[in-house]
């Protein structure tokens, strides 16, 4: 393959940077392009198109590898979608990050796409123009778009497929390039190879006052096509039966973990590994392979100390991933034994809003916070952490479910408000009263229950040794209120480091003397003065 690929932005001011974005990157036989639109009238759709082409463009080459092209940028537009409309919502009560969408992808001698909105992609050949795109745009008021990435809860992309010749020319732009250049001059430009910066930079000049606009391309010249074919999805067999002893891609199957036949710890190269297969219904149903494939990805994106490795073997026979095996106990066991020592629950804390800071900047979060899921690694004299059991892991604003544990659950998760920083929090809050405590706050609440959520009692109460400014933070964590609650992990890891900068928190309905001690006594005081003022009058009167 031999490629050429350029990318130019002008915003419509000089001095003020615009809502387009663009991005492209090549490695190997693979290209991605990708362009967005801030919509104008949105009060965020700038940072919605550069966070729609960041996402693409970093996760498409690190996709699962059973994804097709298609089926990759389907998922990632859907997903993506839903992150902005739910985020949307949560911070501005309306759709507020709202973009378009153009993406390209070329694998080898085949280019796939897909398109929200009207950023439009072309396909010149031969002196012609094909644009494969479809503008979502109103039929009666065409600069008004009817489709776009954050506009509502689902989204219907148009997908397009087609096969590459050599000297094709691929042409990703936003609306303000083709509202001034005709397909007549895109194809006079494209012939004679012109790059990006070149279409801009003319649109530019033709363009009257009025006419002005942001305006993006992103040129791909194919002067020679590749020679694989794209990848297709993998057929990968769902072991029936294991048992001990198989060998399965040089993984000898050691023991099964408890409860589960499909988790098996297994030995490699002298070094101890853990396998987890897909279940047996995800051999004839796709939702369970879905979920599956999703699961395994997520995992092996979530790099750091913070969690175990994880991968999957590039020529596995069977469908499974591979993780570290680590030798600890859960948080939940060591609990079992003692509580957590002040230093170790705000290690605990800290720990906990690292790895989730990590997992958002994935656009994740785990879903399913709890001690059975912190492995407690005993390093010397301390005691180290690991966050495992990335299975119920999600993008952040997906999930309307119960889905977790309903003893970690948010109050508003049990009324149809997605997951996201402020919900995962509370999960945090109660793991951190109960590595203190010994207790859950709000006690054991069934998977099918819909409780009633009252203030928990403090934490300090049923153990002296918690400090004041640490009682503050858990309960402001686990806070039954969402407003009331820390908003983003960076707020609960600012408080738990710098103990003297806590602000206190108390129940709504907690007596005076322990909200504000002082304004206790004041009152307390000034009702004195007035009472014996009032009996030296009356006494004085009566003489």
């Amino acid at each position: 393959m031999k490629v050429t690929v350029t990318t130019h932005v002008q915003p419509r001011c000089a001095t003020t940077a615009g809502a387009d974005a663009c991005a492209a990157h090549v490695e190997g036989e693979t290209v991605i392009a990708v362009v967005a639109d801030g919509v104008g009238a949105a009060r965020a759709g700038a940072e919605a198109s550069r966070r729609i082409v960041d996402a693409i463009v970093s996760q498409y080459p690190i996709r699962p590898r059973e994804w097709s092209p298609s089926h990759a940028l389907n998922e990632f537009a859907r997903l993506l979608n839903r992150t902005l409309y739910q985020e949307s919502i949560a911070r501005f009560d309306a759709p507020e990050l709202v973009s378009t969408l153009s993406v390209a992808v070329i694998e080898g001698d085949r280019l796939f796409g897909l398109n929200v909105g009207d950023s439009r992609v072309y396909l010149s050949r031969a002196g012609t123009i094909e644009q494969l795109s479809v503008d979502h745009n109103d039929p009666i008021h065409d600069h008004v778009l009817n489709r776009a990435m954050g506009m509502a809860a689902d989204l219907q992309p148009h997908a397009f497929e087609r096969e590459l010749h050599d000297g094709d020319v691929a042409l990703l732009c936003s609306d303000g390039l083709t509202r001034i250049l005709s397909n007549d001059a895109l194809i006079t430009h494209l012939e004679h190879r012109s790059g990006a910066r070149t279409l801009v930079n003319v649109a530019r000049h033709e363009a009257g006052d009025c006419e002005v606009d942001d305006m993006t391309a992103v040129v791909i010249d194919i002067d020679r096509k590749g020679t694989m074919r794209a990848v297709s999805q993998q057929s990968l067999s769902i072991p029936d039966t294991l048992e001990k002893g198989n060998v399965i891609d040089g993984y000898e199957l050691l023991r099964p973990f408890t409860g589960t036949d499909r988790v098996w710890l297994a030995q490699k190269d002298d070094r101890r590994w853990t396998l987890k297969f897909a279940p047996l219904e995800a051999r004839d149903d796709q939702a369970y392979l879905e979920r599956f494939v999703k699961e395994s990805w997520n995992a092996s994106r979530a790099e750091g100390d913070a969690f175990v490795t994880a991968f999957v073997p590039e020529r596995a026979t069977a469908r499974y991933y591979v993780q570290e095996f680590v030798e600890a106990p859960s948080l939940k066991l060591l609990l079992k034994s003692r509580r957590l020592a002040i230093d170790e629950a705000v290690n605990l804390g800290t720990f906990l809003c690292d790895a989730t800071s990590r997992l958002l900047r994935l656009d994740l979060v785990h879903g399913d916070l709890k001690p059975e899921n912190i492995l407690a690694v005993a390093d010397y004299d301390r005691i180290r952490f690991k966050l495992v059991d990335l299975g119920s892991s999600t993008e952040v604003f997906s999930v309307t479910s119960r889905a977790g544990t309903a003893s970690y659950l948010a109050p508003e998760r049990f009324h149809g408000t997605p997951i996201s920083e402020r919900t995962e929090i509370f999960a945090i809050g109660v793991t951190l009263y109960e590595a203190l405590t010994h207790r859950l706050p709000f006690g054991e609440i069934e998977r099918f229950q819909i409780p009633t959520f009252h203030y928990p009692r403090n934490p300090s109460s049923l153990n002296p040794n918690i400090p004041a400014w640490l009682d503050h933070v858990v309960l402001r964590a686990l806070s039954i209120e969402p407003e009331r609650r820390y908003r983003h992990y960076s707020e609960l890891a600012f408080d738990l480091a710098h103990p003297d900068r806590v602000e206190p928190f108390y129940h709504p309905d907690a007596p005076l003397l322990t909200r504000d001690p002082l304004a206790f006594y004041r009152a307390g005081f000034w009702i004195l003065l007035a009472a014996t003022i009032y009996l030296t009058l009356k006494l004085l009167t009566q003489h």
